[in-house]
């Protein structure tokens, strides 16, 4: 693991997202690259005028201040950290950084039930969980005694879904972490037979996924993986994400997001 993108907006849960980082930064030795958002609008950056270009230096200058103050802290000690400013456009900057680094992980805060307040609530925070082609660490609270031992991964054991859980299984390896694979029977959903799961168990494998998979019953997925990460008492979940419209799949861009926002535990995403 070489980058890690942090965005922050200076809030409490940024600064969770960045505890979190540090202690991943000094158990992986990664960089941390702590991005802030300026958020002006397109009409005073497309502006040319002395005023408009004042009051972009003005903010700039703000925000570097912020930003000094920001990382002033005795856990980033001994980490490597690169502080980025972009303007506007969160979802896309972080996505266009996370890519021109090709980072490993990005880390977002949130309050649990509603993603933070800032600059990462609403779409943009929900476009990052479904839409980022690098994969997305939801954190919740203070990260004091934060490891990935034990993940709970959500599979379908679809054959498009192979590649992006090697992937999640490689990145899940380099963190250390055990994977625990839970597939989620819902009675009036896709419901399927032992026999039917024990098939869909030995294409999975064939394909190149594996055939240790937990068959539960859940009324929905995010019940089933929760309850699931309950009973083994896991240290975070991991989804694959769906952001394609049309398609019938198991885990799409909503169950991602219903679980970064209700789950106690930091939740991770996979793009498929």
């Amino acid at each position: 693991m070489k980058n890690i993108i942090i965005p922050v907006d200076f809030s409490q849960q940024s600064e969770f997202a960045l505890q979190t980082g540090a202690i991943l930064a000094k158990k992986h030795n990664a960089t941390l690259n702590v991005l802030h958002m300026l958020e002006l609008s397109d009409s005073l950056i497309s502006l040319s005028n002395n005023e408009s270009k004042n009051e972009m230096f003005f903010m700039l200058s703000l925000a570097k201040k912020k930003f000094e103050s920001f990382l002033e802290k005795d856990y980033l000690e001994g980490v490597n950290v690169v502080p980025v400013i972009k303007k506007h456009k969160v979802y896309k900057e972080v996505d266009a950084v996370a890519k021109e680094l090709n980072a490993d992980l990005i880390i977002m805060g949130s309050q649990g039930i509603t993603l933070q307040d800032g600059i990462f609530a609403g779409s943009n925070a929900e476009k990052m969980v479904r839409n980022s082609s690098t994969p997305v660490l939801i954190v919740k609270s203070n990260p004091e005694n934060f490891n990935l031992n034990n993940v709970v991964l959500a599979t379908d054991m679809s054959l498009e879904s192979v590649n992006t859980y090697k992937k999640a299984s490689n990145l899940l390896s380099i963190l250390g972490s055990q994977t625990h694979l839970v597939y989620v029977n819902r009675p009036n959903n896709n419901f399927i037979s032992s026999k039917e799961f024990n098939l869909k168990v030995q294409e999975f494998e064939k394909a190149g996924g594996s055939n240790k998979v937990k068959f539960i019953a859940g009324y929905t997925i995010e019940d089933g993986v929760i309850q699931y990460a309950d009973e083994i008492n896991a240290d975070a979940i991991a989804v694959i994400t769906n952001a394609r419209k049309g398609l019938n799949h198991f885990i799409k861009g909503s169950i991602s997001e219903n679980l970064a926002n209700h789950s106690k535990r930091p939740v991770m995403s996979f793009k498929l």
